[in-house]
C-alpha cells in the first residue's frame, strides 16, 4: 500500500499495548495518593484525542474528569486542579511548547504529572513525575483507553477490563487488516477530493474528537485545506443551512450510543448534496475484539481507515503532509 510501513504501524501499536503494567501501577498510584480528579491536558491534536476518553469517564465514572487545551488552562487555571489532581499529557515530539508551559503550571499547583510521549529524551518527558513510553510517533488512544477503563475498573464502574486489557494485545494485527480493507475506498476518495478546496467535517459520540483532529491537523495544518467542523449533535442548529448540492461532506461514524445524531446528518446531507462520504467503523471487521468493545475502539479504527485517506490525498495532491508554512516555521 501507498506510504504504509506495516512493520513500523504494527511495532507503534505494540509498545502502547505493552504500556498495560506500567498504567495499571499508575492507576494504582492514583488511589495510593488518594487523588480526586483527572485532567487530560493537550494541546491541537493531543487536546482532541483526549476529547473521547473525557467522555467515556464522564458517561460511566463519578470520577471528575475534564480534557483541557493546554495553553488555556495556564492562563484561566482551574479551581478543582491542584495537589489532588492527575494530570495526563500527551505530545509525539515531547517539545511542544504549550504542554511544556502546562506541565510547569500544573507543578506549581501541586498535581502529579504524566506523560505520553515516544521522545524519551525531550523536555517534556523530563519535566514530569512519570512518564509512559512507546516508541517513537505512536498515537494515544491505547494508553488512554487503558487508563481510562483501569481507572473505572478500580472503582467498580467497569467490569471488563481484563478482557478488554487482554483482547487489545491482538489490535496491532487487527488494524493493518482495517488499512488494507479502508485503502481502496481513501484512494477513491482521495482522486475524486484532490482539487477540492472546501470540505466539511462532521463526527459525534467518541469520534467528535477525531473530527475536530482530521479537520484542523490533517485537512488544514497538512493540506491547507478549507474546512467546517461540526458536531454532529449541532448540525441542525446553524450548519445545515451551508450544505448545496456540491457541498463535499465527510461524516465519521462510529459504534458509540450516539451513532443516532451522525444517522440523521448522514440521511439530511445525502438529501441536498451530491457528495457525501460517510467513513463508518462498523464497515471494517477487527478480529479478536468483542462486539461489546467495539464503540470504544472507534477513534483507533477511524484513525487507521483516515490515514490511508492521509496518505492518499498526499500523493493526488502533490503536498506532503509534513509541508508546513507557519506552525514551527515562524514566530506566533
Amino acid at each position: 500500500m501507498l506510504k504504509f510501513n506495516e512493520e513500523e504501524f504494527v511495532s507503534q501499536l505494540m509498545s502502547a499495548v505493552a504500556l498495560r503494567p506500567e498504567i495499571e501501577a499508575l492507576v494504582d498510584n492514583v488511589q495510593k495518593r488518594g487523588l480526586k480528579n483527572l485532567f487530560l491536558i493537550g494541546a491541537g491534536g493531543t487536546y482532541a484525542t483526549m476529547m473521547p476518553y473525557e467522555l467515556l469517564m464522564r458517561r460511566n465514572s463519578s470520577f471528575p474528569t475534564r480534557a483541557v487545551i493546554a495553553a488555556e488552562l495556564v492562563l484561566s487555571g482551574d479551581a478543582t486542579f491542584g495537589p489532588q489532581s492527575l494530570a495526563v499529557f500527551a505530545s509525539a515530539s515531547g517539545t511542544t511548547q504549550d504542554v511544556l508551559n502546562a506541565i510547569e503550571y500544573s507543578k506549581a499547583q501541586g498535581a502529579y504529572t504524566v506523560a505520553l510521549t515516544g521522545a524519551a529524551d525531550s523536555p517534556i518527558a523530563q519535566a514530569v513525575d512519570q512518564v509512559l513510553l512507546t516508541v517513537p510517533d505512536t498515537w494515544f488512544d491505547v494508553q488512554l483507553l487503558l487508563l481510562a477503563t483501569r481507572l473505572m475498573a478500580t472503582r467498580g464502574e467497569f467490569d471488563g477490563y481484563e478482557k478488554l486489557a487482554g483482547e487489545l494485545a491482538t489490535i496491532p494485527q487487527a488494524l493493518v487488516d482495517v488499512a488494507v480493507r479502508a485503502d481502496p475506498a481513501a484512494a477513491e476518495f482521495a482522486r475524486a477530493h484532490k482539487d477540492s478546496t472546501y470540505l466539511f467535517v462532521v463526527g459525534a459520540g467518541n469520534l467528535w474528537g477525531f473530527a475536530y483532529l482530521y479537520s484542523m491537523c490533517l485537512l488544514e495544518e497538512c493540506q491547507w485545506l478549507h474546512t467546517t467542523r461540526v458536531h454532529g449533535a449541532e448540525f441542525f442548529h446553524g450548519s445545515l443551512e451551508l450544505i448545496e448540492k456540491d457541498t463535499s461532506v465527510l461524516l465519521f461514524l462510529g459504534e458509540d450510543e450516539t451513532r443516532p445524531l451522525m444517522e440523521r446528518v448522514q440521511r439530511f446531507a445525502e438529501r441536498y448534496s451530491d457528495d457525501v462520504t460517510a467513513l463508518d467503523t462498523a464497515a471494517y471487521p477487527v478480529d479478536g475484539i468483542s462486539p461489546e468493545f467495539r464503540g470504544l475502539l472507534s477513534p483507533l479504527i477511524m484513525d487507521t481507515v483516515a490515514g490511508r485517506v492521509s496518505k492518499h490525498l498526499e500523493a493526488e495532491r502533490n503536498h506532503d503532509l509534513s509541508l508546513r508554512r507557519y506552525y514551527r516555521v515562524v514566530e506566533y
